[in-house]
């Protein structure tokens, strides 16, 4: 989870997808594009999942089919980066500092895609911002997103605990998960820092890759690599 993990459009349907699973990918697309742009306009709050349905001619029972609660609506995918940490933290060749990377950097090029293809750079970077500012600021939101975070930070200490024949409550494995984690929220915050409408898709890469790694860097060798700044 870089920024919150709403769908910026990037396809993710393999050449293989039939007619009934292109349609209801496109479906889940309409609706939380429309409850994303819905909420940007008007708040969190002030949305009723009606309104949604209604806008993309579907009943609210439809709505709830695709997405479990309104939160889920603009904060999902979280099964997707759940299992591809999973994926990723079982390959015994790959560190878990490298697996983690992978994913993180998976999800950069899904944001970064969509906005090279946007034609005005500065609105798409001042939306993302908008979006997460929407996040930030309500509380329904926020408590959703910390659920998820909680949810990923168990079945990363539970790959972990697999992957070295440890039980899940190990303090090893509940404090790598965190430390793991916590890349996440480096490029989070470096997304928020650097999504300035002025630097290009590749800027944005390059510096919020530079965070990350370094913050990478420290999660390898531990505290101990804490030196002072300079």
């Amino acid at each position: 989870m870089t920024m919150p993990t709403v769908d910026w459009g990037t396809p993710s349907a393999s050449g293989t997808e039939g007619l009934r699973e292109r349609k209801k990918r496109l479906l889940r697309r309409r609706l939380t594009d429309t409850a994303t742009a819905m909420f940007l306009e008007r708040g969190f709050d002030a949305v009723r999942v009606a309104e949604i349905a209604a806008a993309c001619e579907v009943s609210e029972k439809t709505v709830f089919n695709y997405f479990p609660s309104k939160e889920a609506l603009v904060l999902d995918r979280p099964e997707a980066t759940m299992a591809a940490l999973r994926t990723g933290l079982a390959r015994a060749g790959r560190a878990p500092v490298d697996a983690v990377l992978d994913v993180l950097a998976g999800e950069l090029d899904a944001l970064l895609s969509w906005l090279a293809a946007q034609p005005d750079l500065a609105a798409a970077c001042a939306r993302v911002q908008a979006f997460t500012a929407l996040v930030r600021s309500t509380p329904a939101l926020r408590a959703h997103h910390r659920e998820m975070a909680e949810h990923l930070e168990g079945a990363v200490a539970e790959a972990l605990a697999d992957r070295t024949g440890r039980t899940v409550d190990d303090p090893l494995c509940q404090v790598a998960a965190t430390a793991l984690l916590g890349l996440c929220r480096v490029q989070s915050s470096s997304l928020r820092r650097n999504l300035d409408g002025a630097r290009t898709p590749e800027e944005i890469r390059v510096a919020v890759t530079a965070d990350v790694r370094s913050a990478a860097r420290l999660v390898d060798t531990g505290l101990a690599g804490f030196a002072p700044a300079g």
